[in-house]
């Protein structure tokens, strides 16, 4: 009955959480805080928290505030809640990190570490496709073996993703692509530009892992059409995809900012710039014997001789 009352009096109220708080504290000495609480939609640890709060608010908020932008602005601005609310606790005021990223929406202060990525799970099952590479890194002549595989980059708001198909003989990027997607069409895109630039080669083996947009009906139909057969790493085994990691390892510690680009159109560019002219002209690779892949697949041609046909 009094739960009933109470609800009839001042449960209707729509009010700010201050001053749900206020009415609270008004009367509790007459209703059990818990019930209160729950009439509210208001936490009693919260609450709680706001009565011990200590005297003068304002000013405190306001201290808390000054000590939030500091350990923001000691950190490079890398610092978010968790840190934040850790280095003030340690110079003697206590914060907890709900409290420290309140103060941090209020101040515009964001971590200028890269957000966390992650991929899709698929959700259907593919066809088997068997790993006929099994680890033969090691071929004899160039268009033999493809191996492709896609990355992500961070372009200034968000990420972007970047397929690249590998030459096997002599380590060489022979077509990539760059999108805000990591679908079909990307892996598509890079499989036509390698397969145009290269001269439309037959026999070949493409390599890759087991992502979608590998195993989606339409970049399948794609290596139909152009007489390529289709090769896959066991379920989560990278070592099985092992030139195509090295490949986006060197790309990433060598070339890409530790804080991503600031926009699509210079991460475009600046990744042009590394597979067609650092990378791929000058760059040497221990598996070339110190050469660039340019150099060593140069020179398999000037020795290369040709069976004559004859009719």
């Amino acid at each position: 009955n009094r739960e009933r009352h109470f609800k009839k009096g001042y449960g209707s109220l729509d009010v700010r959480r201050v001053e749900k708080y206020s009415i609270i504290q008004r009367l509790q000495e007459s209703y059990p805080v818990k019930l209160l609480c729950q009439t509210f939609d208001i936490q009693r640890s919260s609450y709680k928290y706001w009565r011990s709060r200590p005297k003068g608010d304002a000013p405190y908020r306001r201290k808390l505030k000054l000590m939030v932008r500091s350990a923001h602005l000691l950190s490079g601005g890398s610092a978010g809640a968790r840190t934040v609310a850790s280095i003030v606790s340690q110079r003697g005021e206590k914060l907890t990190r709900y409290v420290a990223s309140g103060l941090m929406k209020e101040l515009g202060l964001v971590s200028n570490q890269l957000p966390k990525h992650a991929y899709k799970r698929a959700d259907k099952l593919h066809v088997a496709i068997p790993n006929t590479l099994d680890r033969q890194f090691i071929v004899g002549k160039p268009n033999q073996v493809w191996c492709g595989d896609i990355t992500y980059i961070w372009t200034g708001q968000r990420w972007a993703y970047l397929a690249v198909v590998l030459d096997l003989y002599a380590r060489k990027p022979v077509g990539w692509a760059l999108s805000l997607k990591a679908d079909s069409e990307l892996t598509s895109k890079a499989l036509l530009m390698a397969y145009e630039s290269r001269g439309r080669p037959n026999g070949l083996l493409f390599h890759s892992d087991q992502g979608v947009q590998y195993t989606s009906l339409r970049f399948r139909q794609n290596l139909w059409r152009y007489q390529i057969k289709q090769s896959m790493s066991r379920r989560g085994n990278c070592w099985d995809n092992a030139p195509m990691e090295r490949f986006f390892r060197s790309l990433k510690t060598e070339w890409v900012p530790e804080t991503g680009y600031r926009s699509f159109a210079e991460a475009k560019q600046s990744i042009t710039d590394y597979v067609i002219g650092y990378y791929s002209g000058i760059r040497p690779h221990r598996h070339n014997d110190d050469l660039p892949p340019n150099v060593a697949e140069s020179m398999y041609w000037k020795t290369y001789k040709p069976v004559a046909s004859f009719t």
